[in-house]
């Protein structure tokens, strides 16, 4: 048992330090019963969570399968400073009332994966706000400026001459402090995190905390075009509380090469499973959409339940299979003569005008299912269905 539950926490791991400490746990817990705690953090300064985010929560949820409490930071207090981790410029100011906003979302979509009873969940305010000036200056000796300069990003942006802020400087060392007033046994995040769980480490030890906890780093998850991290900026995500069809949709239109990285990070599927899939569809014994779908429909039953994904598998199959119109259209009124890309950004299936122009020079955009390519059109008294891409759909009534 002991050796399948270590496979599991390895699975699809980018770099595990002091491993040997992961599996003294795990051999204490199977042996006695004596639990650990694995700690994650998350600074809420955005209102939702991806499938990137996810990468980490399945992870926790694996420790908890075998023996580990989850200490479930969320960064109130860091939020305020802003992670500087692969940012060229110093963060805006998050107000507190959005922060806290955040954090309530947060804890409302974790348990989606998490189990409550094997969670902790702790906001690093109430030991940062007592930590105080003295305290804050104290931390601030344990660490000089020449090592906080190696950090990638800092380096590059000194050199470059950009600006840094001193409370950047001090993210990694409360992030640090976090693991010191938590006394965490091990520390998960993505490897672009890799600075500040390492200070972790170093802290407790400047601390004289006991132990120094091990450090596990995920690989940072692609977003739907395969190169660049999922993100909601980039627009190449898929988020855990869209509608169950979109999840669907979505996971279907990533390539089938993507796919395998997605069931390695994603599904719970064995890996031993995963690789019989893997040489059926080499061997041509089973097609790779199927596949896909398969794991389509595991993601939407995650986040919602075996009922709505195989609805949402019916709509997609309705309206790609069977060209027919999906039945939930949101539905606006416009006025007589409404532009075109002003009625695309209106019922809310474009993001602006200027990219509702690009989609119909790319022939993305269909008026009741016929494609269109005057960006100038006027839409003149009736009702309209439009359509971008393959996915997005309204009901327009213009008069």
């Amino acid at each position: 048992m002991i050796k399948t539950a270590l496979e599991e926490i390895s699975r699809g791991t980018a770099e595990i330090i002091d491993d040997k400490r992961i599996e003294k746990l795990v051999t204490k817990y199977y042996d006695d019963g004596t639990t650990y705690t694995v700690k994650a953090g998350f600074d809420p300064t955005g209102a939702d969570l991806h499938l990137g985010h996810t990468v980490l929560l399945q992870k926790l949820k694996v420790f908890q399968n075998h023996g580990g409490i989850v200490q479930l930071l969320i960064g109130d207090f860091t939020a305020t400073i802003g992670d500087p981790t692969g940012k060229s410029e110093t963060r805006k100011v998050l107000t507190r009332d959005t922060i806290m906003a955040n954090a309530q979302t947060y804890q409302d979509q974790v348990f989606n994966i998490l189990d409550r009873d094997k969670t902790e969940v702790v906001f690093n305010s109430h030991w940062l706000d007592a930590l105080g000036a003295g305290g804050m200056l104290g931390l601030t000796t344990r660490f000089n400026v020449a090592r906080m300069l190696e950090r990638d990003d800092f380096e590059k942006r000194y050199k470059g001459g950009e600006s840094i802020s001193i409370s950047e400087f001090l993210y990694p060392l409360l992030q640090g402090y976090d693991s010191v007033e938590l006394k965490s046994d091990i520390e998960i995040g993505g490897t672009d995190q890799k600075f500040n769980l390492l200070m972790g480490r170093y802290l407790q030890r400047s601390y004289e905390v006991g132990k120094e906890q091990a450090v596990l780093m995920m690989p940072i998850l692609e977003g739907l075009d395969g190169v660049q991290k999922m993100s909601k900026s980039l627009n190449n995500y898929i988020g855990i509380v869209e509608k169950p069809k979109d999840i669907y949709a979505k996971t279907l239109s990533i390539s089938d090469d993507l796919m395998w990285r997605y069931y390695e990070l994603l599904s719970e599927k064995s890996l031993l499973d995963i690789a019989s899939m893997r040489d059926e569809v080499k061997n041509g014994t089973l097609h790779p959409k199927v596949v896909k779908e398969n794991l389509a429909l595991e993601l939407v039953k995650r986040f919602y339940n075996q009922e709505l994904a195989i609805q949402a598998k019916a709509e997609f199959d309705n309206v790609f299979k069977s060209n027919k119109l999906p039945t939930d259209m949101k539905e606006i009124e416009c006025e007589d003569g409404i532009w075109i890309c002003k009625a695309l950004v209106d019922a809310g299936i474009e993001p602006s005008t200027s990219q509702a122009r690009r989609d119909i020079k790319q022939n993305a955009v269909s008026v009741n299912q016929e494609k269109i390519s005057d960006e100038k059109l006027n839409l003149s008294a009736g009702d309209y269905i439009l359509q971008v891409g393959k996915r997005k759909f309204a009901k327009v009534k213009v008069g």
